[in-house]
């Protein structure tokens, strides 16, 4: 019990100090532009999102776990931290995440929207959340933990299916 709680404050005490760094640096760097149509600009609600989120790093993957106490998979961290950071309720497996959100283009992604992959033969397998600068936060399978990769990086950018938008800043 006492390691449970150990954690919560070093994770709080770390969320307070990025909330800090970013207050004292102005915000999240800016998103390169959209070529065409209107550049969707990164928020309040998209900023709270990510820095929350960002507090779950290393969290351990859990296959249905939905706290950081239990452990998280990709869909539970998702509904956990929309719900924790702008108190929105995103809830269900990843494809049913992705039926309930507005398609975005991947080139009018900014930090809070969420990015699905097909990581199981199947659309909609994999959900995290955009971070900015083409990288995402996700609890990607079991024996790992929350952790940012590219959306770059090979096995990902063969599998990315879709972008979603969740809300509007």
């Amino acid at each position: 019990m006492a390691n449970t709680s150990c954690l919560s404050s070093l994770r709080i005490c770390i969320v307070w100090f990025a909330a800090l760094a970013l207050a004292a640096c102005g915000g999240l760097p800016p998103e390169p532009s959209v070529p065409h149509g209107r550049a969707r600009v990164a928020g309040k609600k998209g900023q709270d999102v990510v820095l929350f989120a960002m507090g779950l790093v290393d969290v351990a993957y859990r296959f249905g776990g939905k706290t950081p106490e239990a452990g998280f998979d990709c869909s539970g961290m998702v509904t956990y931290v929309y719900r924790e950071a702008i108190g929105l309720g995103v809830t269900g497996r990843a494809v049913d995440i992705a039926r309930k959100g507005r398609p975005i283009a991947k080139n009018e992604l900014r930090p809070g929207d969420l990015v699905f992959f097909n990581t199981l033969n199947s659309p909609f397998s994999h959900v995290g959340i955009y971070i900015g600068e083409n990288r995402f936060i996700h609890a990607p399978s079991t024996n790992s933990r929350v952790r940012v990769d590219s959306m770059s990086a090979s096995y990902y950018s063969k599998r990315f299916h879709a972008a979603r938008a969740y809300f509007d800043n």
